[in-house]
């Protein structure tokens, strides 16, 4: 983690113009505008919070992280870019479903379809990372086989945006179909 370079922002501004742009793409064709933006403001918001305390909670599994002032606001910018990968999930199964709010109608196809395009995408993440010598695992990460990636931001990818979106969907979205 003490290897951090200003290239390293490069995904991200590129991931927060794309969730920016269909931000206002899905408020041109929602019929509520209210709900839709308190639905993305609050997965934003949850999605930001829980993958903070993962972040923090698998500190120990990253060499020479230490819980101290800067590695915790080292996981809070990662947890920022996680969230925006998480509404960038939103978004694409949105385009992909013709429906933004998609997330109150899971299906097992859907569930399966989410949890391996994060675990897909966290496994290129961290390659892409870890050869670039952002971040070194400590010999406590557990790694999958073949690819030689931690288990837990691979995990953090497959369970959390499932995770999140189930909590939104029945506390924000209204019962009768959007």
């Amino acid at each position: 983690m003490e290897n951090l370079r200003p290239d390293i922002f490069m995904i991200p501004v590129i991931t927060l113009g794309l969730v920016t742009g269909l931000f206002f793409y899905f408020l041109k064709r929602v019929s509520d505008k209210y709900i839709y933006k308190q639905y993305i403001v609050t997965i934003a918001i949850l999605a930001f919070v829980f993958n903070l305390i993962w972040e923090v909670s698998q500190g120990s599994l990253y060499k020479g992280y230490e819980y101290d002032w800067q590695h915790i606001s080292i996981c809070a910018l990662a947890s920022v870019a996680d969230m925006l990968m998480v509404l960038i999930l939103l978004f694409l199964f949105g385009l992909i479903y013709n429906n933004v709010f998609w997330t109150k109608n899971f299906t097992t196809f859907r569930i399966v379809i989410l949890m391996l395009a994060g675990g897909v995408g966290a496994i290129i993440a961290e390659v892409w990372h870890t050869s670039r010598g952002d971040w070194v695992y400590a010999e406590s990460m557990p790694l999958i086989p073949w690819v030689e990636v931690g288990i837990s931001p691979v995990l953090q990818f497959t369970i959390l945006p499932l995770l999140i979106f189930i909590i939104i969907s029945r506390l924000v979205l209204p019962k009768n179909e959007l």
